[in-house]
């Protein structure tokens, strides 16, 4: 039986995840772009880490940012696993978020680098205004 096309669009946007943050591992980070910063709102769909078990797993957030699941995905790159657990921070499916970041690209696939999310009222800071990291 062969998959249908929307079993591979499914697919697809988790296996660029996995191709971007492997190749993270084996180069340097994209930077953050002050002059490609976006602010859009959205909901989350999941929060991925990856590698998903280790010492250092990074964590992203993939985002529905409108109607079509499929083509409104957006993937968000947080900060390290330890840097939420050090702030107590925990997406779920569904939260409303609000995102300000660097649209980047990594190994030619679209990503944000969030230096802001409003949850819940709450601001939460990944990078300084310098788009640094805030970990």
């Amino acid at each position: 039986m062969i998959p249908s096309v929307s079993a591979y669009r499914q697919v697809l946007p988790l296996a660029a995840l996995a191709f971007l943050t492997a190749s993270a591992f084996s180069q340097a980070p994209p930077k953050y772009d002050r002059t490609t910063e976006t602010t859009l709102k959205g909901t989350v769909g999941e929060l991925k880490l990856v590698p998903p078990a280790g010492p250092k797993p990074l964590a992203y957030l993939l985002t529905k940012t409108g109607p079509d699941k499929e083509k409104d995905l957006v993937q968000i790159f947080l900060c390290p696993k330890s840097f939420l657990d050090e702030m107590g921070i925990a997406f779920k499916a569904d939260d409303e978020i609000q995102i300000t970041g660097s649209k980047v690209k990594q190994e030619g696939a679209d990503l944000i680098l969030a230096r802001e999310i409003v949850k819940g009222g709450e601001t939460l800071t990944f990078r300084f205004q310098d788009g640094k990291p805030a970990w």
